[in-house]
């Protein structure tokens, strides 16, 4: 932790994007820029598939929980809670995380925002997970360029017929464009293991968020969620509307639906949740 704080106290500049690859590098990038997140209110990572591209700030923590339902295809319907994750602000522009789930039903949770999501369909009948590791924010919005942050979580089974751990890597950059108007938009790579079938997931995710009324935001989002190197390959697409009530400006309540594009989608889901930040 000390030398974390000491990281913390140094600001730095970046001009350019990085590439998806350098995140898993995060801990040791000497040019990451420091990011001023003491926002006025709660911003989630669970209030869409693409998360914020701001931290919690330094000193603060947010607990983030939902609920999810999901109807499959051919199999069971999927319940997921309690999605769980703590983020603890080390500095403005770095935070730890923690969570946990359980799922049950026919297939693993690959729709939740935050991190907490299985990417791989598989049969799971009931499977609890550990989620932990990092995010850290990249660069402010400056002209074109975005405000940026890379998350770099592992997921272990604790419960269930699977027992790898499985990383997720993300890189998120995003846009307010007027009062009100925000445009993110994100990438996540996982690694998957099915049988002795062993692949990639690229999801691909973007949402507009707006200030439909005082405390009240409303989102519009795609997501999509594919894989490489499997057989058969499977292509998942969804089309997500949301909606968001600050209750105070350290809780938000929220609920998302959407419905899936194709036959290796899930038909319907909806997820319910909220957000503290202490």
């Amino acid at each position: 932790m000390a030398m974390l704080a000491a990281a913390c106290s140094v600001r730095f500049s970046m001009h350019n994007i990085l590439p998806l690859i350098a995140i898993l590098f995060l801990m040791a990038a000497p040019w990451t820029q420091a990011q001023e997140t003491e926002e006025e209110h709660i911003e989630t990572d669970r209030d869409s598939f693409t998360p914020a591209t701001t931290t919690a700030g330094a000193g603060r923590l947010i607990l983030e929980a939902g609920y999810s339902f999901i109807d499959n295809r051919g199999v069971p319907e999927t319940h997921s809670f309690p999605e769980l994750i703590a983020r603890y602000g080390v500095c403005d522009w770095l935070e730890l995380r923690f969570g946990t789930n359980y799922e049950v039903g026919g297939e693993s949770n690959a729709i939740s925002g935050g991190g907490s999501g299985d990417f791989e369909s598989a049969e799971i009948e009931s499977e609890a997970k550990v989620a932990y590791g990092f995010k850290a924010a990249l660069t402010e919005q400056e002209g074109w360029l975005p405000r940026s942050a890379g998350i770099v979580q592992g997921n272990t089974p604790t419960s269930g017929a699977e027992s790898e751990t499985h990383l997720v890597a993300t890189y998120v950059w995003g846009w307010l464009l007027a009062e009100g108007w925000v445009r993110d938009s994100a990438i996540r790579y996982g690694d998957s293991l099915a049988e002795e079938d062993r692949f990639d997931h690229w999801a691909p995710s973007t949402v507009l968020k707006v200030e439909v009324a005082e405390q009240w935001n409303a989102h519009l989002e795609y997501f999509g969620i594919f894989t490489d190197g499997r057989e058969p390959e499977l292509s998942r697409s969804y089309l997500s509307p949301g909606l968001h009530y600050l209750v105070t400006p350290n809780m938000e309540v929220g609920v998302r639906v959407g419905w899936g594009l194709g036959s290796d989608a899930a038909n319907f889901f909806s997820n319910v949740g909220m957000g503290l930040r202490f």
